[in-house]
């Protein structure tokens, strides 16, 4: 089950969601059909309730969203790229371990 702490983004939300929170924001690039994107699904949502508050988690669909993606030179999914004041801080790609990406994140805090 989905995390009611995910900002679903797109390509006209990202600027505001994203380039201009005044929070870190850890981006997960992903698709319906990406079998390692739905592997970490569950590690994503245990993210944004644990770093709730301190990190927005955003999750932006490449199929729907095709601008934003390549602005960013995504290639593979899942891409998940960390921002902190409009600027991107770290990216990793795959499927990585749940800690791989706490330590990710508190890179921003």
């Amino acid at each position: 089950m989905a995390s009611d702490k995910i900002v679903h983004l797109s390509d006209n939300s990202f600027d505001a969601d994203v380039l201009k929170s005044s929070e870190p924001v850890l981006v997960d690039f992903w698709a319906s059909w990406c079998g390692p994107c739905k592997a970490i699904a569950p590690a994503i949502d245990e993210l944004a309730e644990q770093f709730d508050g301190q990190v927005k988690i955003g999750k932006i669909n490449v199929d729907e969203n095709p601008a934003t993606p390549s602005n960013y030179g995504v290639r593979g999914i899942p891409t998940l790229i960390l921002f902190k004041d409009g600027q991107v801080v770290d990216q990793v790609v795959g499927a990585v371990p749940k800690g791989q990406l706490e330590a990710l994140i508190k890179k921003a805090l």
